[in-house]
């Protein structure tokens, strides 16, 4: 299967996201002994909402779009998740994603719950104004369905600061009112948060170094391969160098990956990828293919591409002591299980980019509030609450004698089930 991101492709392997997601939540389920009614309710989402969407086109016909928007629990507090604008989006997809929410916000304790939602579309195809009247379209056929008070989304693949900015704006015009905590990720200028652009990299950062102290790594000596090279791949690459004095030896996007021995310049890789499209031949590396960067042997291994990169057919290959897992679902059950068995610390998803998630947290509550803070208290804030959580996962895993996802899960999953519970769900 080609899945694509950034208008390109990668390979992965053709696995049902939603049936992954419910594996995982059953094996985490079993250690802690859940009960079998909170199991039962999590084990599906809370709503699903599926949307017929009329747009009118440059040209004047109508295209009916079709648009998903998955409340996973609320038992925690109003649903938080991505939009994503995708031409094979799934609502197996939206519903993995929401699950996973609902374990991510937990994980970093924020009250919140976990959605999902998104629009089967090609941004490529559509223009500026047609991209705005569906973007604007998909909130109305929203309507009641999402308020700051009741699920506050966010962007994700194709969409942008701009396409929030207009659903926004789409929200105060049917609730007559300002209310720009409906909404996060937007622009700046309209109550968006520092640090946000940056949060999913920076929090896993966090993640990295607590993971490191616990295997006694030097990060300063570290070497690093990074696969994808999208919003959180770039700023990867830039703050494991700034914030540990790493190597980066490899790097990847969907058309190419380059491996150099002496390391990498972030900026002048980030220049070369603007003026060719690609990493690809950049001056001073070797081109490598996304599957032979993934079996390096460094140190660090960051898949910050898409799903099921990381599978039972290429995990015994994998040579890193570390993997911080930066995109959502690169690896399957079957590769959990062999890198716990070789004693490799993976640093799962929902943990190591719920940096982002928590910015969005922090957002959220500014416009909520009226007070914005500057850039240190955000950061601060940030590897306040990441360090924190990976701590908790990491010492739980060695309590249970399990797989840090696994790990990561009990925490996730007792303090949505516990939240159930008190609310007399089962």
């Amino acid at each position: 299967m080609i899945a694509e991101k950034a208008g390109e492709s990668y390979m992965v392997e053709d696995l049902d996201p939603f049936d992954i997601a419910v594996k995982q939540l059953e094996k985490a389920a079993k250690v802690i002994n859940l009960d079998k009614q909170a199991l039962n309710i999590l084990k599906e989402p809370m709503q699903i909402l599926q949307v017929r969407i009329p747009v009118k086109m440059d040209d004047g016909r109508t295209e009916v779009f079709t648009g998903f928007r998955v409340h996973y629990n609320n038992a925690r507090g109003p649903v938080k998740g991505g939009i994503r604008f995708h031409p094979e989006e799934s609502l197996s997809t939206v519903k993995a994603l929401a699950a996973w929410m609902t374990w991510k916000t937990a994980i970093v304790d924020i009250p919140l719950g976990g959605a999902k939602g998104g629009i089967i579309c090609d941004t490529k195809k559509l223009s500026v104004s047609e991209l705005e009247r569906l973007s604007r379209a998909y909130v109305r056929a929203l309507g009641e369905y999402i308020g700051p008070e009741v699920d506050v989304p966010a962007p994700d693949v194709y969409t942008t600061p701009q396409i929030m900015a207009w659903m926004m704006d789409e929200y105060e015009n049917i609730v007559r009112r300002s209310a720009p905590g409906v909404i996060t990720g937007k622009p700046l200028e309209l109550g968006g948060s520092l640090g946000r652009g940056d949060a999913t990299a920076k929090g896993g950062m966090y993640v990295l170094r607590e993971g490191a102290k616990k295997l006694g790594l030097d990060l300063s000596k570290a070497t690093v391969a990074i696969q994808g090279f999208g919003n959180a791949g770039q700023f990867a690459v830039k703050l494991v160098q700034e914030h540990f004095h790493s190597k980066v030896v490899a790097v990847s996007d969907t058309k190419s990956g380059i491996y150099s021995e002496k390391g990498i310049n972030f900026d002048a890789l980030m220049e070369h990828k603007k003026k060719t499209g690609s990493v690809a031949n950049f001056p001073g590396t070797k081109n490598i293919t996304n599957e032979e960067l993934l079996e390096l042997n460094v140190d660090v291994l960051i898949p910050a591409a898409i799903e099921n990169q990381l599978t039972a057919k290429n995990a015994d290959k994998v040579k890193a002591k570390i993997i911080l897992e930066l995109a959502n679902g690169p690896t399957t059950p079957d590769a959990d299980e062999i890198f716990f068995k070789k004693k490799i610390l993976l640093l799962p998803d929902f943990l190591a980019n719920s940096g982002g998630v928590t910015v969005s947290y922090f957002e959220w509550v500014q416009n909520v509030g009226g007070y914005y803070w500057d850039l240190d208290e955000v950061y601060s804030r940030l590897d306040k609450k990441m360090t924190k959580a990976t701590k908790e996962v990491l010492d739980a895993a060695e309590k249970y004698k399990i797989d840090t996802r696994t790990a990561a899960y009990t925490i996730s999953v007792k303090r949505v089930a516990d939240a159930m519970k008190l609310r007399g769900w089962y």
